[in-house]
């Protein structure tokens, strides 16, 4: 089958049908760019400046109000901005031939009306009636899948496998390598949670979640850590979730890790890890290779806007494909609204959906022996809640591993480090923080780890504190030299969700003391690896030129360094917390008291109704949960089918 070029909602420019769009009247771009003018108005070139290009001169004279800048992109989809901030998009569009590996399971219902789903639903193989009575159109199966991310991904594939007519649901949109445009904005707002600027409630936390198909493995990072031992001994004995400190749990990560093909080196690294690893090298400090679920020779540095080159393993390359070949179908555009849950018996017969097509007018019911809600922590407590689940832990204990994030100018002509910061791959090294000094040994319990970042430069500058316009525009144009590390913590600050946007969070004592600690470590980090100027996104703007510095002045720098909470805290200054991670808002408990769930992942007061994602779990993790979720949900799938068989069994 002949591959896309480029899918329609992946576009930049402007007045493409059916493509991207902010979505603005010409009105409300006009009055935008009137404000965003007094923000970053036209400006002189820096004098003197050796590296002064016609690019960087109109770079600076221009304002956000000049066309095409409103618009995110010229018609060719070109940023007159990219050259002079060092930027570049592949924006040749070449016609490939590809087989789209899902293409056979899929029904996009965007693209259909009532009578033609009805029509591709039974040609799949799905018992399908309509109500008489109601609008409704009942689809029957086995087990029927709510999201597709690192749990629905893994759920659907085992249940398939094991014979089980599967249906999933996914309220996002099927792509593959060749409809990835790399354009940040288009990308992001088509495949991240409100378009990647999701936050809780209080505007202190930017949240990333993914919302495509594939969920966050199609716009995560790559890394690929297996479960620290120390959080399963904590998981088994703490919580007494038996499982996690089980044969089942590791051959289950064994599994996951072999399906998804994590490799555990790299053979080039790209300039943010270059400088992780020189500066912790620099230091005497320990730097780890992280395991990928890529090539080793993967350098993709756009792996956030999807991957380009189709070698990231995420679950829609590799379980929803193992799924779909066991007959799984799979409902894109489609998005849950609650599940439909007995009453009186408190058994779960399935899910009530709606498509996003304005041409199907009906609500589906997918009946199912099975319920699987695997929607993520963010989604799945609303839908629980609005089923009419009652369970105090649903929505609770939610963890985000909160970041910090810290930035080094690394100009071409000092540091002898190779590359830019949006090329190749973007986590491949990490350290882990055990404490100030590092007189302690304490590895199973760091303080906070220390990762790369990938912001494009629309998220770069939305992260710079603004302090004023040439200040604005001399961060931007040296955009591509930016290396920018984080300070994760496994948190033991916890929030809440109970309805879908609404997220509240606040980090504890420790919490904020172990990202000071970490941030600290970052930009000594950033320092040692030859930065010639380091700073964070604190509001005021706090930075330290490391031309001629004395390590006195660097300790009085990092003197200064603190975790103030976000811009509601009241506080003279203030820094944005940032979260990929987000976890446990359904968590496992050994009683109804202590969770949401059972062992087995089964909801406490829904019998047949299941939860297989990041929420089941007991806690946070502390390091990058992608493997995590994907084990935990291997071993409850595997029992679901167990329990399904049984009962055919009988």
């Amino acid at each position: 089958m002949k591959g896309r070029v480029w899918h329609p909602l992946l576009k930049g420019g402007r007045g493409r049908e059916n493509g991207y769009s902010h979505g603005l009247s010409s009105s409300q771009i006009e009055a935008l760019s009137s404000i965003c003018e007094a923000l970053i108005p036209p400006l002189p070139p820096p004098e003197h400046d050796e590296k002064s290009s016609e690019a960087i001169r109109l770079f600076y004279a221009s304002s956000a109000s000049q066309s095409p800048l409103p618009d995110e992109t010229d018609e060719s989809c070109n940023n007159p901005a990219w050259e002079a901030i060092g930027y570049h998009v592949d924006t040749k569009q070449v016609q490939v031939q590809r087989e789209r590996p899902l293409e056979k399971g899929i029904i996009e219902t965007a693209d259909h009306t009532d009578v033609s789903l009805k029509e591709s639903l039974i040609k799949k193989g799905l018992n399908v009636a309509e109500d008489p009575k109601e609008d409704i159109l009942r689809i029957r199966c086995d087990v029927v899948v709510v999201g597709s991310g690192c749990g629905g991904g893994v759920a659907a594939a085992v249940l398939a496998n094991s014979g089980h007519k599967v249906v999933v649901l996914e309220k996002g949109h099927y792509f593959v390598a060749e409809d990835y445009s790399g354009l940040e904005g288009p990308s992001m707002n088509e495949m991240y949670e409100s378009g990647g600027m999701l936050t809780t409630s209080d505007g202190k936390v930017v949240i990333q979640a993914g919302t495509t198909l594939g969920g966050g493995s199609a716009i995560n990072w790559s890394a690929s850590i297996r479960t620290p031992s120390g959080v399963l001994k904590e998981w088994c004995l703490e919580h007494k979730i038996p499982m996690f400190g089980s044969t089942e749990y590791e051959s289950a990560m064994d599994f996951v890790c072999k399906r998804i093909g994590v490799t555990e080196n790299c053979t080039k690294e790209g300039l943010q890890n270059q400088v992780l690893r020189k500066g912790c090298e620099s230091l005497g400090l320990k730097v780890e290779a992280i395991p990928r679920n890529c090539s080793e020779n993967h350098y993709c540095g756009s792996c956030g806007f999807g991957c380009k080159t189709g070698e990231k393993m995420g679950t829609d390359s590799t379980w929803l494909v193992d799924a779909v070949n066991k007959g799984a179908v799979i409902l894109t555009g489609c998005k849950a609204e609650k599940f439909i849950v007995e009453d009186g018996r408190g058994r779960c017969l399935g899910v009530k959906a709606t498509s996003e097509s304005k041409n199907i007018r009906k609500k589906l019911y997918i009946e199912a022996k099975a319920t699987v809600s695997a929607c993520g922590s963010l989604m799945t407590p609303p839908l629980l809640i609005s089923s009419g689940l009652k369970n105090r832990n649903i929505g609770n204990n939610l963890h985000l591993h909160p970041v910090l994030l810290a930035w080094g100018y690394f100009p071409e002509s000092l540091s002898g480090l190779e590359g830019k910061n949006h090329e190749g791959g973007i986590l491949t090294s990490l350290h882990k923080v055990e404490s100030e000094s590092e007189s302690e040994d304490d590895e199973t319990k760091p303080k906070a780890i220390v990762e790369a970042a990938a912001l494009g430069p629309g998220s770069l500058a939305g992260f710079f504190p603004w302090t004023s316009g040439r200040e604005m525009k001399e961060s931007m144009r040296k955009y591509s030299r930016t290396v920018t590390l984080l300070s994760l913590v496994r948190d033991e600050g916890r929030g809440e969700v109970k309805k879908a946007g609404r997220i509240k969070y606040e980090l504890s004592v420790a919490d904020r003391e172990n990202l000071k600690l970490g941030l600290r470590r970052v930009l000594r980090i950033l320092v040692a690896a030859g930065a010639s100027e380091v700073g964070t996104f604190r509001s005021d703007g706090q930075k330290l030129s490391c031309k001629g510095m004395k390590n006195e002045d660097l300790e009085e720098f990092l003197g200064t360094i603190c975790a103030e909470e976000g811009p509601s805290s009241g506080e003279e200054v203030w820094s944005m917390y940032c979260s990929a991670h987000q976890m446990g808002s359904c968590r496992m408990g050994a009683s109804e008291k202590d969770g949401a769930v059972d062992e087995n992942g089964e909801c406490w007061e829904a019998k047949g109704l299941y939860v297989c994602d990041g929420s089941v779990l007991p806690s946070a993790v502390g390091v990058n949960p992608m493997i995590t979720i994907q084990s935990t949900a291997y071993c409850i799938s595997n029992r679901i089918s167990d329990r399904l068989n049984n009962e055919k069994s009988l």
